[in-house]
């Protein structure tokens, strides 16, 4: 496979009606198969005032719900909520027909992840279990490979498959906070405050990681990486978005956010380890991971009694979802690890398009 660099690829007309294209937004992405390609053929060239001729809900369930169409399919869907593509025209949101078409993928998504979580109301074992690390893990987490042994192109890599969740960071997060309550709500909003910036747009999580990418010379548009980044990246990023949209998954979205508030950190740290040690240790390089360091550790204590703790006194009920969220979280998160390990330790690149600079696919590193 040869390399092609990541800013490649054409940019689709505007459509008569359609919003103009923002400078740092990238295209639509390119199809994965059956499922992606009927969704991107349409909000490309059908009219949204028009019903769609989409795959079925049994076409729709015969695909695997974690693999690359699915998953491809579901991001689009969803990118519909939040800044849409170049040239499609905002009136997709809505439209009856892919709204369908979703809500067959979200079943097999959300089958899939219960399937494979194991459920269950000992919430307290599930937070507690996120703070204990392994002192000699026999599989390394991808940050304590990436500070102790990872090399330029792998942090590379990983900066590319994390920008697909990082540059919407604490988005989906966001539409909790009218479904919550009193303090509970208080102090969501709190940590949220804190992710997009206190207030400052150049402080704002994903605008800190869209830097990072500048410095790391690599694509630092909004879905720059999408069409490099494999389903089990999507995955991690969908799980915001199912649990986002749906008011009945409120408790997982809860739990999906204190998860990763409750991890951050002592990745973070790693991270900045890793860049320091590849010779990339200026602020322009580590302020995304500096910043979460500080923040993340007293979003920890928030999170777990201010937001949980609250939510659950008012609605002992959803202490299940609350647990499928962090548990939920837990696997995407494995899957990804191990794809990336897996890739790495074979000497081959862990993106569907390799960077530039990285090793071919079908070479050694």
């Amino acid at each position: 496979m040869t390399a092609i660099p990541v800013r490649a690829g054409p940019r689709p007309p505007v459509r008569p009606g359609a919003p103009a294209q923002p400078a740092h937004h990238a295209p639509p992405p390119r199809p994965r198969g059956e499922l992606s390609e009927a969704a991107l053929g349409a909000l490309t060239g059908a009219d949204p005032g028009e019903p769609l001729r989409l795959p079925s809900a049994r076409e729709a369930a015969a695909v695997d719900p974690l693999g690359e169409d699915s998953q491809l399919t579901l991001y689009v869907l969803y990118e519909l909520h939040y800044r849409g593509f170049p040239g499609v025209p905002a009136s997709w949101e809505w439209h009856p027909d892919l709204l369908r078409l979703r809500g067959d993928l979200e079943r097999g998504f959300e089958g899939a992840l219960r399937e494979r979580t194991a459920g269950g109301t000992d919430l307290a074992a599930e937070l507690d279990a996120l703070l204990v690390e392994p002192v000699h893990p026999q599989d390394p987490s991808v940050s304590h490979h990436l500070a102790d042994t990872g090399v330029w192109w792998q942090l590379r890599e990983y900066l590319a498959h994390r920008s697909v969740y990082h540059l919407k960071e604490a988005d989906p997060h966001a539409w909790v906070i009218p479904r919550l309550t009193g303090q509970a709500k208080a102090s969501l909003v709190a940590v949220e405050f804190d992710e997009f910036g206190g207030g400052r747009g150049e402080r704002v999580h994903a605008r800190l990681f869209a830097d990072l990418l500048a410095a790391a010379d690599l694509d630092d548009r909004y879905g720059g990486h999408l069409d490099a980044a494999p389903a089990v990246t999507l995955a991690t990023v969908n799980l915001m978005s199912l649990t986002g949209l749906h008011r009945s998954l409120r408790g997982a979205l809860v739990g999906h956010f204190a998860a990763a508030e409750i991890t951050t950190a002592p990745s973070a740290r790693r991270m900045v380890r890793a860049l320091e040690r590849s010779g990339h240790g200026e602020p322009a390089f580590t302020r995304f991971y500096t910043e979460h360091i500080e923040a993340d550790a007293v979003h920890e204590q928030v999170m777990r009694h201010e937001v949980i703790g609250t939510l659950l006194a008012a609605e002992p009920d959803l202490t299940a979802d609350v647990v499928f969220g962090i548990q939920a979280t837990g696997l995407l998160e494995d899957r990804l690890a191990a794809h990336l390990m897996d890739a790495w330790t074979a000497g081959r690149v862990s993106l569907r398009v390799p960077l530039p600079d990285g090793p071919h696919a079908d070479t050694d590193a």
